[in-house]
């Protein structure tokens, strides 16, 4: 499982590349979700450092940026490393990719194999940050995925 954390870590390093060109600093981890069971019926979510993964571990990859001064949005890209499935995005909705990178829509619209492309088969995710946002200087990105 090492392996996995290597890959994960390794296609965080790659998201963003275009936006840190652009004067844009991103910074990135990725957490395992852990449930415990406090009483019958009573459940608690806790999120971890990831040290190790599993087949079907929930994780949370999150991708922190900085732009001190840039008053203009930016896009912010990553790719689903290929031992993950993409679950969902939280907060901003990103367009998705199903094919690589190479065509970009809302997860409903994209097609692959002549069949709707389901989260599962999200290979690269892609975040528009609005001037607005941008004017901030620093903002967060997350997605959920599952070991697979």
């Amino acid at each position: 499982m090492r392996t996995i954390l290597l890959a994960i870590a390794a296609a965080s390093v790659a998201a963003g590349a275009a936006a840190a060109q652009t004067g844009v600093a991103i910074s990135r981890a990725v957490f395992v979700e852990r449930q415990a069971m406090l009483a019958p019926g009573r459940v608690t979510r806790s999120l971890e450092p990831a040290d190790t993964l599993r087949r079907g571990d929930v994780v949370v990859l999150m991708l922190e940026w900085t732009a001190p001064g840039r008053p203009d949005g930016f896009v912010v890209s990553s790719r689903v490393p290929r031992d993950l499935a993409f679950r969902r995005s939280g907060g901003m909705n990103p367009q998705v990719s199903a094919d690589g990178g190479r065509s970009w829509g809302e997860l409903g619209s994209l097609r692959t194999g002549g069949r709707k492309a389901t989260p599962e088969d999200v290979t690269h995710l892609r975040w528009q940050v609005s001037d607005a946002d941008a004017a901030l200087g620093r903002g967060m990105l997350t997605y959920s995925a599952i070991v697979r």
